[in-house]
Formats: structure tokens, sequence, C-alpha cells
């Protein structure tokens, strides 16, 4: 369970943010005044929502990121991107799949970023110890007999970390449908130490 405490700082010349800073339920004490502590998880969030809007207002903003920038990076629940690069609300896209993997879709939603939306700058963000690297192909061919039908999808598994950074950034600078392709650069997030290592493209 997560809970949100708002406060405001400034962005630049007649632009505010409104930040949030995040406290896991794992730190509320059970049993303390405003702990939630029943139902299902969805049920949780919806009410850790009604106490997040109680003190919500409109912070202004429209939908184009102030640093133009679109950050791709993995799912995993141990990478709190906004933290780790000092990103306030509305500063960026964010775009996250298992393995942080540049696919068709974040192509999509790149596209849509750079199109209609005014980002110019990609970061690419894999991790130390992604689960991707134990999965392999045949995780597609145990869905089909569990189901009775293949995945379209591929797992993008890999065993390289460097490398399918590399890939990832080479998928976007190929891209026909990117405007913007000379300020993509990758790294790799240390999921023990909160650093990130940039990858030589090359």
């Amino acid at each position: 369970m997560t809970f949100f405490v708002r406060s405001h700082s400034r962005l630049g010349p007649g632009v505010t943010s409104n930040v949030m800073s995040m406290t896991t339920s794992a730190a509320v004490p059970t049993g303390s005044e405003g702990a939630i502590t029943s139902g299902t998880v969805t049920d949780r969030l919806v009410e850790a929502n009604e106490h997040y809007a109680e003190a919500f207002t409109d912070p202004g903003m429209d939908a184009r990121p102030v640093l133009h920038v679109a950050v791709v990076a993995c799912m995993d629940a141990r990478l709190d991107l906004h933290a780790a690069l000092g990103l306030q609300l509305g500063d960026c896209h964010t775009i996250r799949n298992a393995g942080g993997v540049v696919t068709d879709d974040v192509i999509r939603s790149l596209t849509i970023s750079q199109r209609k939306l005014g980002t110019r700058s990609i970061v690419l963000i894999h991790h130390t110890g992604c689960g991707l690297e134990s999965l392999t192909e045949d995780f597609r061919t145990e869905l089909e007999m569990e189901v009775g039908q293949r995945p379209a999808w591929a797992v993008e598994s890999f065993r390289d970390v460097d490398q399918d950074v590399r890939q990832s950034m080479q998928r976007v600078r190929t891209s026909p449908f990117l405007l913007h392709a000379d300020d993509v650069r990758g790294f790799v997030f240390d999921v023990r130490t909160g650093l990130l290592r940039e990858v030589d493209p090359a």
C-alpha cells in the first residue's frame, strides 16, 4: 500500500509542480490511526485515493512534460524512477513494461510522446537482477500448452543486460516513426546501490 503526501515546488519561471512523497504500507503501524486494514489490495488502493483526493488541487499543467523527456524502464517494483532520477510530477513521460525493452507498443507510446506532446530526449533503463534474465521463449510454449493458444508477443528475455540495452537503443534509433533519435541514452540501474551505470551504445 502506498500513501501520498503532496507538497509544492518550482520547476521554473511560472511553473509549479505538486510533488508526491511515498510511504509503503509496510511503514504504517498495524492499527494506527488512518491505517488501511481491510479489504482487497484494490480496495486499499481506492481508499488511499480518497485520502489523496482530499488534499488534491489541480496543478494546472497540460500533458506536455516540462523536461521534454520520455523514460522507458522495467516495471520492477524496486525502481522508484522519480526519486532515483530527481524527477517531479509533470517532468517526464514514463513508459514501463517487463524488462524495459523497446517493443512495438513502446515505439507507439514514444511516437505519440514526441509527435503530439513535444518530447525530444529518451532515457532507457534496465536493471540488475531482472526477472527476464531467468526466462526464455519457452515461456510462450508453456502458456500454449496450458491455455491452448500461443501468445503473439515475444517474451523479450535476455542474458546480457548491457547488450539488451544496446538493442533497445538501436530499435529507437532506427524507428522511422520517431522524430528525435539524437538524444537516446541507455542505463542499468543497480537495485542494491541505487546507482545508474551508462551503457556504451557501441
